[in-house]
């Protein structure tokens, strides 16, 4: 039993690395705090907000999706993204789950 658990913890630990990964760079918290605050907005937008350019704000924007810690919609040639504060809430709540329960 205690086998099978270690192998579902590490499993937890594993999503809970590819979270942090996509969390650790600057331009990313950035984003998200743009996009929380901002609301939609457009890539284009975006790199305008930030001063950078919009292929730096897509390669960003990718690990971000990836885990839909970003929404995006697309009309013609525009991407709107925002931010999703529902998946955020529900990996900060499985992470402190995972405090509490963790046997290492």
């Amino acid at each position: 039993m205690a086998a099978a658990r270690r192998q579902v913890l590490d499993e937890d630990l594993r999503e809970m690395t590819r979270y942090f990964h996509a969390l650790k760079d600057i331009m990313r918290l950035r984003i998200l705090i743009v996009l929380a605050t901002s609301g939609e907005m457009t890539v284009t937008e975006l790199a305008r907000t930030l001063h950078v350019s919009q292929p730096l704000i897509s390669f960003h924007l990718r690990p971000l999706r990836t885990l839909s810690l970003v929404q995006v919609r697309r009309v013609g040639r525009e991407v709107y993204c925002s931010v999703n504060l529902i998946e955020i809430e529900r990996r900060q709540h499985e992470f402190v789950e995972l405090l509490a329960e963790a046997t290492i």
